[in-house]
């Protein structure tokens, strides 16, 4: 197995590269600074030099607010850059990973969001990710599709970096209480790629980990496994406006995974502890 693992700068490709290395699987890590996305010959070029029988594809535009106000570079990265993806694995006959996102859904209601539920994006990077996921779906038949939400790793800036970093500045944080959903630590999500992509079980599945949790718990749960003296003042979407709607039913079901003989991720508060620690180790 010979892995191309796009995004490496980013915390999930980075954690999947770490990953990789210490199982002792080839691997390359690749990010902007070695091609353009949008570039299909560039990005087959790469691809055909390189000759990877697995690609693991990470890169995305990620800003989910100021995709609002470019709704053509996100489209541009998040749809035509898989489709240059989708084509260039093709053509080296390599399997493909594509990560994918809970805001390909409404949000409505509050049952968890099976696999084969209807698309309903709310946002432009949300619809982006849709494209992407069609491109993969209309071309391919040795893929995996994993959906995700709210991630957070070492590799970048994510929700408990910014709460801790509040946390220690400020006395009291308004914090959305109506947007349910399940943090998910990239080093779990990691592994369960890791032991997906030598398999053939193809489809789409839903990875994160176990245990629905609002945002604002979420955030009462760092301040809390921090040590900081920060209040939470639960506050509901309505009042924090932003320039991309949110889906307030981020709960993705983690059936179809079960089903498929993996391991499911552990539960939100043991992957925060965990996290907390790889920070201190960091310091």
């Amino acid at each position: 197995m010979k892995v191309l693992v796009t995004g490496v700068a980013g915390q999930l490709g980075h954690d999947v590269v770490k990953l990789l290395r210490t199982r002792n699987i080839e691997c390359r890590g690749v990010d902007v600074a070695d091609f353009n996305l949008t570039d299909g010959a560039a990005v087959r070029a790469y691809v055909q030099e390189y000759a990877p029988t697995v690609i693991v594809h990470c890169a995305a535009y990620t800003n989910v607010d100021r995709a609002e106000s470019q709704p053509e570079i996100c489209a541009a990265v998040n749809g035509m850059g898989t489709m240059n993806m989708v084509r260039a694995a093709l053509s080296v006959g390599a399997k493909l990973v594509y990560i994918s996102t809970d805001y390909v859904f409404p949000g409505t209601g509050n049952t968890p969001w099976e696999v084969d539920d209807s698309y309903g994006p709310l946002n432009v990077y949300g619809m982006s990710k849709v494209q992407g996921e069609n491109a993969v779906r209309s071309l391919m038949t040795r893929f995996f599709i994993l959906r995700t939400s709210w991630v957070f790793g070492l590799n970048g800036k994510n929700f408990v970096r910014t709460m801790r970093k509040l946390g220690a500045e400020k006395s009291e944080l308004r914090v959305v209480c109506d947007q349910v959903g399940s943090p998910t630590y990239t080093q779990d999500l990691a592994r369960v790629i890791c032991e997906m992509i030598p398999t053939d079980q193809y489809g789409i599945y839903h990875v994160r980990n176990e245990g629905f949790i609002s945002w604002a718990e979420f955030a009462e749960m760092i301040m809390q496994k921090s040590g900081l003296d920060c209040r939470i003042i639960p506050v509901p979407t309505s009042d924090y406006p932003t320039p991309a709607r949110r889906p307030l039913n981020s709960r993705l079901s983690g059936r179809k995974l079960k089903e498929a003989g993996f391991d499911p991720m552990p539960p939100v508060e043991d992957a925060l502890d965990r996290y907390l620690e790889e920070l201190k180790a960091e310091a």
